[in-house]
């Protein structure tokens, strides 16, 4: 692609305005050294000199629409702890609205603990709450998220579940059905337990493992024509326009039931894969409402995906190092 090509796109995501619901969460990193094991078990001594937390979960999706130059308005629950807290205090810092936060006492703050030594991860430590949030929490939500769609330009709407519990079935139906009276595209990154629960939706991203575990198929990955046909199979019953599955190593598959596309992987030095998935979602759902075609959507957001993981952490995208792999490219 050329400058010009690549800057009309960017400029294009610079003017666009996109909400994200779901599980919000904050990664916390301790950094460390290992240079023995524990007398009191065969495990690794990990002396932490550093302490760092980001935002994760449809944070981090909020975070690299940032990063894309477009303006997220993020909206998901948080506990009254002092996790809570410091979401909202990282929200401010990185200078993401918070007005679509509620905190909900009987709920915990997600947050996954990540020990690393020497640039590798040696464990991770999750604490959640993974049931649906309540009926008014809910409400308040529903109630919050359409009153931002009835009083300010929306370009897409963004469905981020990590099977915390905030998206629930009720208020994903009723958003949904708003922005298809509103023109507005929809899109969602969907774990398991409600794989089957979105339906009539502009753009559907699970990775390989979900697809698998979310059909119920008996899927090898690598078969790509076995792939094809469950997914047109699937994005028929779900009413889906576009279907897009990443496939790790082997690159993404999409479909938009009149043509099926697979793109392979750039050769990348992987140092993490953490928060790959949410820098995907981020990107394919701008290109998509901007309106760029599925092979610029998926090329995007394969390059965009890449270099996340050649860092470690959950980090969002950078967006100088995404446009100049995009002009590096033939198409």
């Amino acid at each position: 692609m050329n400058k010009t090509e690549v800057n009309e796109i960017f400029d294009r995501f610079s003017k666009m305005r996109a909400i994200v619901i779901g599980d919000a969460m904050v990664d916390t990193y301790l950094w460390g050294k290992v240079d023995r094991l524990s007398p009191e078990a065969p495990v690794p001594i990990v002396a932490v000199n550093t302490r760092e937390n980001r935002l994760g979960g449809a944070a981090n999706v909020s975070r690299n629409i940032q990063a894309l130059g477009a303006t997220p308005v993020l909206f998901a629950v948080v506990g009254d702890d002092e996790i809570g807290k410091e979401f909202q205090n990282l929200l401010k810092k990185r200078n993401v609205s918070d007005k679509g936060i509620f905190t909900d006492p009987s709920r915990n703050t997600t947050v996954k603990n990540r020990i690393i030594s020497s640039g590798k991860q040696i464990v991770r430590v999750d604490e959640e709450s993974t049931q649906h949030i309540s009926e008014e929490i809910e409400n308040a939500l529903i109630e919050a998220i359409t009153e931002e769609i009835e009083t300010n330009p929306i370009d897409v709407i963004i469905f981020v579940d990590y099977d915390k519990g905030v998206v629930t079935q009720k208020l994903f139906n009723a958003v949904n059905e708003l922005a298809q009276k509103k023109g507005i595209p929809t899109a969602v990154d969907p774990k398991k337990r409600n794989f089957r629960n979105y339906k009539n939706v502009s753009l559907f991203k699970p990775n390989f493992k979900e697809f698998v575990e979310g059909t119920g198929l008996p899927l090898v990955k690598g078969d790509l024509e076995g792939l094809k046909q469950a997914a047109e199979t699937f994005k028929t019953e779900q009413q889906l326009k576009l279907i897009f599955i990443t496939l790790s190593e082997l690159g993404v598959f999409i479909s938009n039931g009149v043509k099926e596309q697979y793109y392979p992987v750039a050769i990348r030095d992987i140092a993490d894969v953490s928060g790959a998935g949410d820098t995907v979602i981020g990107v394919a759902s701008l290109a998509m409402a901007a309106g760029l075609p599925p092979k610029i959507m998926a090329l995007m957001s394969n390059l965009a995906g890449g270099l996340v993981c050649e860092k470690v952490g959950v980090v969002p995208v950078d967006q100088n190092q995404l446009k100049k792999e995009m002009k590096s490219q033939k198409i």
